[in-house]
């Protein structure tokens, strides 16, 4: 099984998964979002495993600094993905991605299930 974490080093969250991850000896290989920015294959291969809405963090200070017109991007699959390539702290974080399938965000809960 290959494991990835995707995400920033100082978001809290991913902090938490690694940690968890970490904790529970489960080897996996971080990605950082600032150094290698999501493709746009990559990102049509998440959106054919979650729903636009769950991939885009609107909650998040990035999603709030945007422009309406920037924010009117995410209204499509396309104007989305050119967002979270541009921005890819907009992307909901941690997204963890095991061969074919992905989770994002992290509750212990669900990490726990999913590793069982």
């Amino acid at each position: 099984m290959s494991i990835k974490i995707f995400g920033i080093p100082n978001c809290n969250t991913v902090k938490k998964a690694r940690d968890w991850l970490s904790s529970n000896n489960i080897s996996y290989e971080f990605v950082d979002f600032k150094k290698q920015e999501p493709t746009e294959p990559q990102l049509q291969d998440w959106l054919g495993k979650v729903e636009l809405e769950e991939l885009i963090n609107r909650k998040g200070t990035t999603w709030r600094s945007l422009s309406v017109e920037q924010q009117q991007l995410a209204q499509t699959q396309a104007g989305a993905i050119e967002l979270m390539i541009s921005k890819p702290s907009v992307i909901k974080r941690p997204v963890l991605q095991s061969d074919d399938q992905i989770m994002l965000g992290f509750d212990d809960m669900k990490y726990a299930n999913f590793f069982k």
